[in-house]
């Protein structure tokens, strides 16, 4: 059996607010495009240090939520010790700690297996950077 390897890059613009943005709909185009009914693995990787990747439920209020428990542990105040940008940056060179960079999830036959109110989400706390780079890459 053979492996194929297939890239693209995403471009997302998040803009001036903290963000929790659904990407479940582009990784499903992605996969129709090139995993053609192959099982295999996604991989969804944003190359900034200061977003992240989660898997959670979307539109019920979890997004919000996530946004604002990231908000109590990681206050936009002066503890930062990373103090370059705006006030309070410094914890969103934390964020990936706590919210990894990437996510890695299994592909059946060429779709996502996902839980039911399960969304691949980027989250951006910085409001200085509002365009990301996600690149998603699937291991057939």
């Amino acid at each position: 059996m053979s492996t194929a390897f297939t890239t693209r890059t995403l471009d997302v613009t998040t803009g001036s607010t903290e963000t929790v943005a659904d990407l479940t709909a582009d990784c499903a185009a992605f996969l129709r495009e090139t995993a053609a009914g192959r099982d295999g693995l996604l991989n969804i990787f944003v190359p900034h240090a200061t977003a992240g990747i989660a898997v959670l439920e979307t539109g019920a209020g979890s997004d919000d939520d996530l946004l604002a428990a990231l908000h109590d542990l990681l206050p936009a105040d002066n503890r930062w010790r990373h103090r370059h940008g705006s006030p309070g940056h410094g914890r969103d060179h934390v964020l990936p700690a706590l919210v990894p960079p990437h996510a890695t999830l299994p592909v059946l036959t060429g779709r996502l297996a996902l839980g039911t109110w399960q969304s691949i989400c980027l989250v951006d706390t910085n409001t200085s950077n509002t365009d990301r780079r996600v690149r998603l890459s699937f291991l057939g």
